[in-house]
């Protein structure tokens, strides 16, 4: 009994600590190795998996013309305009709902929250509606209407629009937690600071904004920033919900997360899937290293 007793007071941490250390690694830490491991691999889920060395990662970057060409600029093109603009959009938009009493800002933001929690059926039943490329279409009907076009346009299936309708659909359902991060810090900055800043002769909003606001909720925005960024590089599947296909037409929409999915799912070349989501856990750590660089504490 007295040795129990020492073992955990010497251990106690490490005791409180072992159910998440276990569903980390079990969950986490597990599903990276191994996708890691099969990324050197050919594997089609039947046999077993054949060592390769590098040759996924080489046919990637050497003999996959629609990763090159669509896929890769497709999802940064992506990721640089809806992460940074979703970012500016949920601050922003936490910002004037702090301005705003409990009752309206607690209604706005459940609105204003709630596309996010939409999966991509649901994205495809709403925006399917506006874009629908029939006559009855939303915007066809708008724009027949006014006679802007002759004849109704293929929205979801076209390689020129696909991309624009998918960055609109992206930012219109970036607010997620990280929105309510911003929110709840913005909440909680201490008004003494305001009060301080105006005494100091701070006048401006944008001054309080960029002196005080920002300064005081760094944590929170390191961790919005992490979540835009994820969120982003792992949209799942918007471009294929969209356009009903994958791969989507003319790999016009087509994200790494869609081509893992198409490599993965449909031509059950599991090692190059593999090899694809190791090159997208490294893009989202870059990124995110960039992101706690600007808000992260400075030592």
């Amino acid at each position: 009994m007295e040795k129990i007793k020492k073992f955990l007071n010497r251990y106690s941490h490490w005791v409180l600590l072992s159910p998440f250390l276990i569903c980390f690694a079990l969950f986490i830490l597990l599903p990276i190795l191994c996708g890691i491991f099969l990324s050197f691999t050919q594997y089609d889920t039947v046999q077993a998996p054949r060592f390769v060395g590098l040759g996924n990662y080489l046919s990637i970057f050497t003999g996959d013309r629609e990763f090159m060409q669509h896929v890769l600029p497709n999802t940064m093109i992506y990721a640089l305009i809806v992460g940074p603009g979703g970012y500016l959009l949920s601050f922003l938009l936490a910002w004037l709902l702090s301005q705003l009493t409990k009752w309206p800002r607690t209604l706005l933001t459940i609105v204003i929250y709630s596309p996010s929690v939409l999966g991509a059926v649901a994205q495809k039943v709403v925006w399917g509606v506006i874009f629908s490329g029939d006559r009855v279409g939303y915007l066809n009907s708008l724009l027949l209407s006014l006679h802007i076009i002759d004849e109704p346009v293929l929205w979801l299936t076209s390689t020129k629009w696909l991309m624009p309708i998918m960055i609109l659909v992206g930012l219109w359902s970036s607010m997620g937690v990280g929105f309510l991060s911003l929110v709840s810090g913005i909440m909680n900055v201490d008004g003494e600071l305001y009060e301080a800043a105006a005494i100091d002769g701070v006048r401006k909003r944008w001054q309080e904004i960029l002196y005080i606001t920002i300064p005081a909720i760094r944590p929170q925005m390191l961790f919005s920033a992490v979540m835009a960024l994820v969120g982003t590089f792992n949209s799942p599947g918007m471009g294929v919900a969209l356009s009903g296909s994958n791969p989507t037409p003319g790999y016009a929409g087509q994200l790494i997360v869609n081509h893992m999915d198409d490599y993965g799912f449909l031509r059950y070349e599991m090692g190059y899937a593999a090899a694809l989501s190791v090159l997208l856990l490294i893009l989202v750590w870059l990124f995110s290293r960039a992101a706690y660089l600007l808000f992260g504490e400075k030592n």
